[in-house]
């Protein structure tokens, strides 16, 4: 009941979900087809033995009043007995069926969800919060599936056993039957008062629980806890999640005394109505209108009137929550994603042809999407996406990296810089122009032969938290330990990882916060390297470290860069003077051009930053 309120307020919020919802559940079910018969079948039996149980006891009531035979007595209490271990049986074998058609839904839907969601573009991402969307593939389609086969389950149960309570009531006496009935509203009325009481409380805590959630979501990875920490701030964190903790204890108080006020009043009405129909139809008995063994039926069988009658009240809800769960689901499912493989796309050889271009960007211009083309408002916890179009921030950039060529990328912040390395992995597809890669367009390559041949390693490269041999296979499952050691060596921290206590399998902690910068960086170089790309990107990969971490990097990086074309993001620009070729951009152009030592004779905007970066350096004497 308490479900049922709260659903219902949502549903009067959002579109009511159709037929088209209705039929494609329907096609989630299909594989189950013979196990839901069975489980319904299961169903429908034992509602039916729910209801033969009162009326053999009142038969047996019948029969000692009659004082008729003692056989008679004994098979009908084994009759009862027998139904009661078959239905019991019944019960494992509707639980079984149950569980594998719940459990099964969850697994398609869990696999669709996340196989669509790990297509989604990275713009999909930076708008999404995890949290939101960690929900609907837990809480929506664990809600989906307990919807689904509670639902059938249910309606099925209390539509056969309202029909035969109400039919088989009738057959015994229309009297006590008319005198339940109009007890009905007395019943469902206060349920369904409470029922919003209860909502709102529901309603309530959720919102509690979620701020609570997103607190300890925050406040225990590595970068919450250390902000706490440096700003002095765990008593202040303490009291305000224990004020938010106390709210939700008070709302659970409140929830707990509404639920056990109607429990404890419908237990009451129960009585009252079990009396009353002792009372009528012991007076009955009495005139010899009815059997005393019909009186007992006709009260066992009262206890099975009102909770179908209840439940079947709220079957729409019910109904609707089922639809409503599953169009959460399939609302992410639904939204398509930006980057998609063309029909006819080709494979791109890991090893790229030495007669073709490495790169070739093509008088490229690019825009970041609005958030309604790649996000869902729901999602972002917003009424309505923006649908705001953003401004260009790439125009006409051209340049071609020949193979075996380090172009090098540099400018002030939000130049355009990262923005065209991703281009080249198809993280986003330009909106004019075109990106080429071994003289195709990017887009006529299948992603998973593109970036298979594309290796990056950004500012922050991101560890998972697991083992350092399961971060390195990560970029190739088939590795031996052999190059393992060669790829680790190779990036001069084999030596590091031989040290330590468990080697290969040192867990490296939350996003590799176990590890220093400089040595989180080498264990990517590593996984690099062990991927072997013919590209290699690396986005500030030494912004972020000290001198000696950056010199022991750099010393990596040069071995991953060997042999390789290369696309190199500098902040320092010291990392990039032997490149072949450096692009200076500026509001998303490309400003000047050419080698470190033409760029600073020609005393235009590199000049500037090299100047203002060693103006006190004797590099620049050098220079």
């Amino acid at each position: 009941m308490m479900v049922s309120a709260e659903r219902r307020k949502t549903l009067s919020k959002e579109k009511r979900p159709g037929r088209r919802t209705a039929l494609r559940i329907m096609r989630y079910a299909r594989p189950y087809g013979w196990e839901i018969t069975i489980f319904l079948l299961t169903v429908a039996v034992s509602a039916a033995i729910g209801v033969a149980t009162p009326v053999l006891a009142g038969r047996v009531i019948n029969v000692i009043t009659a004082k008729g035979a003692v056989s008679t007595v004994i098979w009908l209490a084994a009759l009862i007995a027998g139904l009661a271990v078959f239905d019991a049986g019944l019960s494992v074998v509707q639980r079984w069926h149950s569980a594998r058609i719940g459990e099964g839904i969850i697994l398609d839907l869990r696999r669709t969800v996340f196989d669509h969601v790990q297509r989604m573009p990275i713009a999909f991402f930076t708008r999404t919060q995890t949290g939101a969307l960690v929900s609907r593939l837990n809480n929506d389609v664990i809600g989906a599936q307990r919807a689904f086969t509670s639902v059938l389950s249910g309606v099925v149960s209390n539509v056969i056993a309202l029909a035969l309570t109400v039919g088989t009531m009738l057959t015994l006496s229309w009297q006590i039957t008319a005198a339940a009935l109009v007890l009905l509203p007395v019943f469902v009325l206060p349920a369904r008062w409470v029922g919003r009481k209860l909502a709102d409380i529901t309603r309530q805590t959720a919102r509690l629980n979620a701020s609570m959630n997103s607190t300890m979501t925050e406040r225990f990875n590595v970068s919450g806890a250390l902000l706490v920490k440096l700003f002095g701030r765990p008593t202040a964190e303490a009291k305000e999640f224990g004020d938010t903790a106390a709210q939700v204890r008070d709302m659970g108080v409140k929830s707990a005394m509404y639920s056990r006020g109607l429990f404890v009043a419908l237990g009451l009405l129960t009585a009252v109505a079990s009396a009353a129909t002792y009372g009528l139809g012991g007076w009955l008995a009495l005139t010899n209108a009815l059997s005393a063994g019909t009186v007992v039926t006709l009260a066992l069988l009262l206890t099975r009137l009102y909770g179908p009658i209840t439940a079947l009240s709220n079957v729409q809800v019910d109904v609707m929550s089922a639809l409503v769960s599953f169009e959460r689901v399939f609302e992410v499912v639904d939204l398509p994603p930006m980057i998609t493989d063309r029909p006819d796309a080709k494979t791109l050889p890991a090893l790229l042809p030495a007669d073709q271009p490495a790169i070739v960007f093509d008088d490229v211009r690019f825009r970041y999407p609005s958030a309604d083309e790649v996000s869902l408002a729901s999602l972002e916890d917003l009424a309505v996406a923006d649908r705001r179009a953003a401004g260009d921030v790439l125009h006409g950039v051209s340049f071609t990296a020949e193979p075996g060529q380090l172009i090098a990328l540099v400018g002030p912040s939000g130049a355009g810089k990262t923005t065209i390395s991703q281009l080249v992995s198809r993280i986003y597809d330009v909106t004019g122009g075109a990106v080429k890669v071994a003289g195709t367009d990017v887009r006529d390559w299948t992603q998973e032969s593109l970036r298979g041949a594309i290796g990056v390693v950004t500012q922050d490269a991101h560890l998972f938290h697991d083992t350092i041999k399961v971060n390195l296979v990560y970029a190739k499952p088939d590795a031996t330990e052999d190059e393992l050691w060669s790829a680790l060596d190779r990036a001069q921290v084999g030596e590091l990882v031989r040290s330590l206590p468990d080697g290969l399998d040192t867990v490296v902690g939350d996003r590799g916060y176990r590890l220093s910068g400089g040595e989180k960086q080498r264990l990517a170089i590593a996984r690099l390297l062990l991927k072997g790309p013919s590209i290699v990107v690396l986005d500030e990969a030494t912004a972020h470290l000290d001198s000696e971490s950056e010199a022991a990097v750099q010393r990596a990086l040069d071995e991953a860069l060997a042999g390789r074309t290369a696309l190199v993001i500098a902040h320092r620009l010291s990392t990039v003077r032997s490149a072949d070729q450096i692009l200076v951009l500026e509001h998303g152009q490309i400003v000047e051009r050419g080698t470190h030592e033409s760029l600073v004779a020609a005393d235009g905007l590199y000049a500037e930053l090299y100047h203002t970066q060693f103006a006190d350096s004797p590099v620049r004497a050098a220079s």
